[in-house]
């Protein structure tokens, strides 16, 4: 598997389902990306984490796809994708952050 950040394949998985839904007119083809994406994305928290954290972020990737569902009706479709794949980027990188001691660098 390539060296892509956890946190760039879980936001493009996000913001990547909702360009192929939209574009293509197809939400389950936007779905697959998403799955894709997020299975790709919950081996790598796996791996650089551990199971439980893994089922934790699994958790958050898809309440951030839920969520920007509602999000979307206030403050629009593709701020609120934007969003929630700003917010699942900085939830892994939190998570996933090793040897820091928890320091922002």
């Amino acid at each position: 598997m390539a060296n892509i950040p956890a946190a760039a394949v879980a936001a493009t998985g996000l913001v990547g389902g909702y360009a192929v839904a939209r574009w293509t007119r197809k939400r389950p083809l936007g779905g697959a990306a998403l799955a894709a994406a997020g299975a790709v994305a919950a081996r790598k928290w796996q791996h650089q984490a551990g199971t439980g954290k893994a089922a934790v972020l699994t958790g958050v990737y898809l309440a951030a796809f839920g969520g920007s569902h509602p999000l979307a009706k206030k403050i629009g479709a593709w701020p609120a994708v934007f969003s929630v794949a700003g917010a699942v980027a900085v939830a892994t990188t939190v998570v996933t952050r090793r040897g820091q001691g928890g320091q922002s660098a």
